[in-house]
């Protein structure tokens, strides 16, 4: 099953799930603590017939069509299916994941061990001396830094919130969503931060300035569309970044980080237009 939308009204939610099925599009509707209501896709292979709907529902959510597909249904109750996704914590950090979310997760898990142990790692997949070597046969590595860590910290802190954004923006917009942002985030940012400090940086940390910039703007442009950071992580990312660029926090890849957070800012507003024609 797919996740198209988490909504605050239960019986909105259930409007939306009769509109939908009236389309061929079968829904399931969950409850979780906080009472938000969870819109389940049950073949995902629909999904390119549902995306639209979903995409004009969060442009007009009170449209007369939903609340009339909800009367021509004839229950008015909210049917909750069984919410077994919180089977323990195992469960529960499942639920929170999708296979790139996973992936990247792993790979960079795997990296850290690999240069832990002494294999060449940084001379596979760091940012090369010139950039000419990345017109041959080593493209990848304008990319494969976001995958470096240099620190058991640095990379804890990352995985934590690739873990949590990741997993959010894959379950909600899919991982063809998250893949462009990662490969935007992840390239851009390493070019950037290559021309004013040479190839001698690594980490996921301008992804994830990404990934928080774009799901914090998606949410206020979009409350209905199941995504959304508390203003004052956005706060704190503001801070973080110009601590960064005044030198208290020593060496960071500072123009990474803000690459990555106006990739994902600017990704947020196209996603709100696009919803919009």
């Amino acid at each position: 099953m797919k996740l198209l939308l988490v909504l605050d009204d239960p019986r909105r939610a259930q409007s939306f799930v009769d509109y939908l099925a009236a389309l061929g599009l079968h829904c399931e509707l969950t409850l979780d603590d906080q009472h938000r209501a969870s819109i389940w896709l049950v073949d995902e292979t629909l999904w390119p017939k549902a995306e639209p709907e979903v995409l004009r529902f969060m442009a007009e959510p009170w449209h007369a069509r939903y609340q009339e597909a909800a009367w021509l249904h004839g229950d008015t109750q909210v049917q909750f299916a069984p919410n077994d996704r919180k089977s323990g914590l195992f469960g529960q950090l499942l639920s929170r994941t999708g296979p790139l979310n996973l992936s990247v997760f792993v790979a960079c898990l795997l990296i850290y061990v690999g240069k832990a142990l002494g294999l060449p790692v940084l001379a596979w997949l760091s940012f090369p001396p010139q950039l000419s070597q990345l017109m041959g046969l080593e493209l990848w590595r304008a990319f494969t830094p976001a995958l470096l860590h240099f620190s058991l910290e640095h990379l804890v802190f990352n995985l934590f919130w690739w873990w949590y954004l990741a997993g959010m923006v894959e379950r909600v917009r899919g991982s063809g969503r998250l893949l462009l942002i990662l490969l935007v985030a992840g390239i851009l940012p390493n070019l950037m931060q290559f021309w004013v400090s040479g190839p001698y940086f690594g980490g996921l940390s301008g992804v994830v300035y990404a990934l928080l910039a774009y799901v914090w703007l998606s949410g206020r442009l979009n409350p209905a569309g199941g995504m959304s950071l508390p203003d004052g992580m956005a706060v704190l990312m503001v801070i973080w970044l110009v601590l960064g660029f005044v030198g208290v926090l020593g060496n960071v890849a500072n123009l990474a980080h803000l690459g990555g957070g106006l990739i994902g800012l600017l990704q947020a507003v196209l996603d709100r237009k696009r919803a919009q024609i």
